[in-house]
C-alpha cells in the first residue's frame, strides 16, 4: 500500500488541511514548510514537520527527505493577488514553473508514483475562453506551463494531475486569510460597483479531499477544475457588506463599459511604478463580467470530494479577515 504521502506547504492554508485529511485516512505525512510555525501545536506529533526553504536545498538534500515516500502534493507557489516588479511573466515562471519541474523530477528520481501540483482555474479558463486572450497573461500562461512541466517530468514513470482551483474559503490556526485585502473595496463605501460576472468556490476541505482523490484516483497528465457553489460577485460582495454591518451600501452592478477604462487606467498606474500584475486589470474586468463557473459534476464523482457549506466558509473566513483588521 502507497501510504507515505510528502506535503510540500504543509502549514500552509491548504496543505495544513490537506495533511488532516491524510492523516484522517490513515495516510503518514512529511513536510516542509517555510518559517515560522503559524502557531506552535499546530501539525500533531505524527507528522515530520521541517522547517525550511526547499529551493535552498542541494538535489541530495531533497532526496534524503524523500526517501521511502510514494505521493507528493506541491501546495506551494504564488497566486494573482502578488503584484510583482515587471515582467509579472518572468516573476512567475520562477516562483511557480522552475520549482515546480524541479520537485517534479526530483520526485520521479526517488521513486514517487502520484504527484499533485495545486493549479488555478484561470488555466481552465485560458484554454476555455478563446476569445479574451488570457493564454498571453503572465499568471495563466505560467499556470499552463507549469502543468505541463510537471506532466513531462512525470511521464512514463509517475502519474501527475492538476487541481485548478477556484476562489477558496476557510481559516486555519495562526493566519489571516488572503481575502482581508478585499475588505478595503467595501468598507466605509456607500456604493460598491461590481461587474455582472460571476465565480466557482469551494471550502478548503473539499480541496483537501479532492487531493486525496486525485491520488487516490486521479489519471497522470488530467488537470480537475474543482467547484461546489457558482456565485455572482454581486452576491459575494453583498455578504462581505453585511458582514461588516454596512446595511445601507449599496452593491451597484456596473456595465463593463464604465469600469474596463478605469481598470486600464490602472494597469498603466502600475507599470509606471514598475510593476505588473499577473492578469492586467482591464482583462480581470473581461473575466469578472462572465461567469467563471465549472460544473460539480465533472470533478466530483472522479475526485469524491463531498458537498459543503461553501456560504458559511465565506462567513467563517469574511469574520476572521474582519476581526484582523480590527486589531
Amino acid at each position: 500500500m502507497m501510504k507515505n504521502v510528502f506535503i510540500l506547504g504543509g502549514t500552509g492554508l491548504l496543505g495544513y488541511h490537506t495533511t488532516k485529511e491524510l492523516l484522517k485516512r490513515g495516510y503518514n505525512v512529511s513536510t516542509v514548510s517555510l518559517p515560522p510555525m503559524p502557531t506552535a501545536e499546530l501539525l500533531p506529533a505524527e507528522v515530520e514537520c521541517h522547517l525550511g526553504n526547499i529551493h535552498d536545498m542541494t538535489d541530495e538534500q531533497v532526496l534524503e527527505l524523500l526517501k521511502g515516500k510514494d505521493m507528493f502534493v506541491y501546495a506551494a507557489g504564488d497566486d494573482e493577488r502578488v503584484v510583482p516588479e515587471a515582467p509579472a511573466a518572468h516573476y512567475f515562471y520562477k516562483a511557480n514553473v522552475v520549482p515546480t519541474q524541479r520537485l517534479a523530477r526530483l520526485a520521479r528520481n526517488a521513486g514517487i508514483k502520484k504527484f499533485v501540483v495545486y493549479g488555478s482555474y484561470f488555466a481552465h479558463f485560458a484554454e476555455k475562453w478563446t476569445d479574451i486572450d488570457l493564454k498571453s497573461e503572465a499568471y495563466p500562461r505560467t499556470r499552463l506551463l507549469q502543468e505541463q512541466v510537471a506532466i513531462l517530468e512525470g511521464e512514463g514513470a509517475m502519474d501527475v494531475m492538476s487541481l485548478r482551483l477556484p476562489y477558496i474559503f476557510g481559516t486555519m490556526p495562526g493566519r489571516t486569510p488572503l481575502w482581508t485585502m478585499f475588505l478595503p473595496q467595501i468598507q466605509g463605501k456607500d456604493s460598491v460597483p461590481v461587474l455582472g460576472g460571476g465565480t466557482a468556490m469551494v471550502t478548503v476541505k473539499q480541496v483537501a479531499q479532492a487531493t486525496v482523490g486525485a491520488l487516490e484516483n486521479g489519471k497522470h497528465g488530467e488537470k480537475y477544475a474543482i467547484s461546489d457553489t457558482n456565485m455572482k460577485h454581486a452576491e459575494f460582495f453583498q455578504m462581505i457588506a453585511d458582514l461588516l454591518g454596512q446595511k445601507d451600501t449599496v452593491i451597484q452592478v456596473v456595465p463593463i463599459e464604465q469600469m474596463k477604462p478605469i481598470m486600464a487606467q490602472l494597469d498603466e498606474q502600475t507599470a509606471l511604478s514598475g510593476k505588473e500584475h499577473g492578469i492586467h486589470l482591464a482583462t480581470t474586468a473581461e473575466i469578472q463580467n462572465r461567469d467563471a463557473y465549472i460544473d460539480p459534476n465533472d470533478t466530483m464523482p472522479i475526485l469524491k470530494y463531498e458537498k459543503d457549506d461553501v456560504k458559511a466558509a465565506i462567513i467563517e473566513t469574511i469574520e476572521r479577515c474582519i476581526e484582523a483588521t480590527r486589531k
